[in-house]
């Protein structure tokens, strides 16, 4: 706002619990990963049924590492590795989906019952926004 400029350029950081790149590996995080890779790494017949993880063509995985979201966006169709000690995933189904909504009676100025129904149908375009935002 001074000299007459406004923000033009200012990009909230707020709304989605995406690290930025200079905070991404913390000394605690970096070792909790480097011991979750151990232990797959030793229980590796085992273990890798429960990181690989398949998403449908339909579908889209938002990965979040210690409780944040990993660089990269949402991951999918196809195949993904997770880490199963730190790692957890939501799906989103970027269908078309519809519901319906409850009749509701509406009564008018003359004293007329109207009864009302809806069908609200709403697709996902954007996962990172649908898992994170809360708008």
């Amino acid at each position: 706002q001074r000299n007459g400029q406004s923000h033009k350029n200012f990009q909230p950081n707020y709304g989605t619990a995406q690290d930025g790149d200079e905070d991404e590996n913390t000394c605690i995080a970096s070792f909790i990963t480097f011991f979750s890779y151990i232990l797959v790494f030793i229980t590796f017949p085992i273990s890798v049924w429960g990181c690989v993880k398949v998403v449908q063509e339909y579908e889209r995985a938002v990965i979040f590492r210690l409780g944040r979201i990993r660089s990269g966006g949402a991951k999918g169709p196809g195949l993904f590795f997770i880490l199963p000690c730190i790692d957890t995933y939501r799906c989103v189904d970027l269908r078309t989906g519809a519901f319906d909504v409850p009749p509701q009676e509406i009564l008018t100025k003359d004293s007329v019952t109207v009864s009302v129904d809806a069908v609200v149908y709403y697709q996902v375009s954007n996962p990172l926004s649908a898992i994170c935002n809360n708008d």
